[in-house]
């Protein structure tokens, strides 16, 4: 099943909410815009941006002297698109190693994403090395570990229980002394309401800089779309910490809570890189704006 199709099956309800609202000769009145801001916060797109959305439609609108429901769809679907399409790119692998790391709280699938996006690399004849600075959760590093000999991955751990810092450090030596091209830290599960844990984040941070002066080239936020608007007091979180420069968005085929999306790119100017729609190795796919919008309000004009 493509991208498209796992994202119609998570994010059916919200297209089902809305799909009766638009038609050929339907009228662009208040009743219109009060169903479909109804619509909107049933995908918790969150209230704040659901009336934002309204207000653009409202007079981008008035401005093509559109007067139809369907219209005014094609109109609003081409501006979540866009507001959906935050475009920073990162370098393409400088200097040896490029490292990424991946962060978030407890249970979104943080290492299970390490190990589809480790498999990408590979299968594009990159050398990877994972290393496991989740010290923490009980058979965190057995899991990363079972990652990266299914991926063909170099793996570096220390003992349950050690400095994760310390495991960065011990990741970033083995990576340059290897000529890996891509490394990629796991970190512990943390509330982001803990202020100690995400000092021990900026640790990490301040330790793989000292190694490498361009490092991390990426720092990944790993947030479940089943959270809906509680993934974004997560992120502002996160981002205020570290300056993610990228989100991961899982279990995306399990929730009609798509809105998220829009909240999390609007808010904080983040790029999503990549979407959890499944189970499977390939089940990670690169994030496409128009491809999302149209699993969540049909078929784009």
């Amino acid at each position: 099943m493509n991208l498209l199709a796992r994202l119609k099956q998570g994010l059916g309800r919200t297209r089902t909410q809305i799909a009766g609202i638009v038609s050929e000769k339907g009228s662009l009145d208040e009743a219109f815009f009060d169903v479909l801001e109804e619509a909107l916060l049933a995908a918790d797109v969150g209230l704040e941006q659901a009336e934002s959305i309204l207000d653009r439609l409202r007079d981008d609108s008035a401005e093509a002297r559109v007067d139809s429901t369907r219209d005014a769809w094609a109109i609003l679907k081409h501006t979540l698109t866009r507001d959906l399409t935050v475009a920073k790119p990162v370098d393409e692998f400088p200097p040896k190693p490029w490292v990424i790391l991946v962060v978030g709280v407890n249970g979104v699938g943080k290492t299970t994403t390490i190990g589809k996006m480790a498999q990408e690399f590979h299968e594009r004849g990159k050398r990877v090395m994972l290393g496991a600075a989740d010290t923490f959760r009980a058979g965190a590093i057995e899991q990363l570990g079972i990652w990266a000999e299914r991926t063909g991955s170099d793996f570096v751990a220390q003992q349950a229980g050690a400095d994760a810092a310390s495991v960065a450090f011990d990741a970033m030596e083995a990576a340059r002394g290897r000529g890996t091209d891509v490394l990629m830290l796991d970190t512990a599960g943390r509330l982001h309401t803990k202020a100690n844990l995400m000092s021990e984040l900026q640790k990490i941070v301040r330790v793989v800089r000292r190694h490498t002066p361009h490092a991390p080239n990426e720092i990944l936020l790993v947030v479940d779309a089943t959270t809906g608007q509680n993934a974004l007091k997560q992120a502002e979180v996160f981002h205020q910490s570290l300056g993610l420069t990228g989100l991961v968005i899982t279990k995306l085929d399990g929730t009609a809570k798509g809105g998220m999306a829009l909240a999390l790119t609007r808010n904080l100017g983040v790029p999503i890189r990549k979407v959890g729609v499944g189970e499977g190795e390939n089940d990670l796919q690169d994030f496409d704006p128009a491809t999302y919008v149209e699993a969540m309000f049909g078929d784009l004009e």
